[in-house]
């Protein structure tokens, strides 16, 4: 007589709560927001805020700050949904300012973490919003961040979170990584930039790391804005900037995708801000043989005057 064969199959729904738990705890961000769309038993338990606490606290350490954590911990979900995808498209317009600013800023060398701040800043006074933009990340200058170890500027990763505690939004102003590089040939210091440009190219904002020469302490670390002409954007135009930017819509590619999309937006930048000067170098250059054409004119004039008398 034949014994019938029997076939069992072990779906993931037997795996124990904990051990799926444990394993969701090691995904990054893009793929613990695809594990809540495989099915209705992932999507619980990915959508336990513990585990997104966790993934924003390991992703960025400032946010441990006590003035952050409260607020993180209403929705870590929602905070990184914010924080991690860059902005899509967006353009300064007429909004609401914010009052308050927090900034979380982190920075990695070759991956490892050996920096974090985080600074509070009054946005609100008259002095702010006249003045040009700038928030100074650093307390003492140039800090030895990793005793013993030069730090190469061009393997430095950096993440500025600007947080608006009145409405509960944040926005990563940084490209994460480099955009540029600049030496300055008579101190030796590099200046690396992160940054995010407008779509429409007009507007940037971004940090500025500055290395010395030889140790690679970092110098200075400082949020900036500027425009297309080169010049410092104040703080009540920056604000308008960083609104747009908390407000944009939130596309979520690839890390990778976002990265080479925001260095391209800074690229194109910086040809919209090259072409511009180069227009205004030629029509400077027409008003001035015309001024010169006039005071030739002029002078011969005046020589014929005198000889014709």
């Amino acid at each position: 007589m034949a014994i019938p064969s029997t076939s069992t199959s072990t779906t993931i729904e037997d795996l124990h709560p904990d051990v799926l738990t444990r394993t969701l705890r090691l995904l990054d961000g893009p793929t613990l927001a695809a594990a809540c769309s495989a099915n209705s038993h992932l999507r619980s338990l990915s959508s336990q805020s513990d585990l997104w606490l966790h993934l924003c606290l390991s992703t960025w350490p400032s946010l441990h700050h006590p003035r952050i954590l409260p607020f993180l911990s209403i929705s870590p979900r929602f905070f990184f949904s914010d924080a991690f995808p860059f902005p899509d498209a967006f353009a300064a317009g007429e909004v609401q300012l914010p009052d308050q600013l927090i900034s979380a800023v982190d920075i990695y060398h070759r991956g490892v973490h050996i920096f974090s701040r985080v600074i509070e800043t009054d946005t609100s006074s008259s002095w702010f919003r006249g003045s040009p933009f700038l928030i100074d990340a650093m307390e003492q200058k140039a800090e030895a961040m990793l005793p013993g170890v030069s730090i190469s500027p061009e393997e430095l990763t950096l993440s500025w979170i600007l947080i608006d505690p009145a409405i509960g939004r944040a926005v990563n102003v940084s490209s994460r990584r480099a955009v540029g590089m600049e030496r300055n040939c008579y101190t030796g210091e590099t200046m690396v930039r992160f940054a995010s440009a407008a779509a429409a190219g007009e507007r940037v904002i971004g940090a500025v790391v500055t290395c010395e020469e030889g140790t690679g302490h970092v110098r200075d670390v400082v949020l900036t804005s500027e425009d297309i002409d080169g010049a410092c954007v104040s703080g009540e135009e920056a604000l308008k900037v960083v609104r747009a930017m908390m407000e944009a819509r939130r596309k979520g590619r690839g890390r990778l995708e976002e990265e080479e999309e925001a260095k391209q937006r800074y690229l194109e930048y910086l040809r919209r801000k090259r072409r511009r000067k180069e227009s205004r170098a030629r029509r400077e250059g027409v008003l001035d043989m015309c001024c010169t054409a006039v005071g030739v004119a002029v002078f011969f004039a005046f020589l014929s005057l005198i000889a014709f008398r």
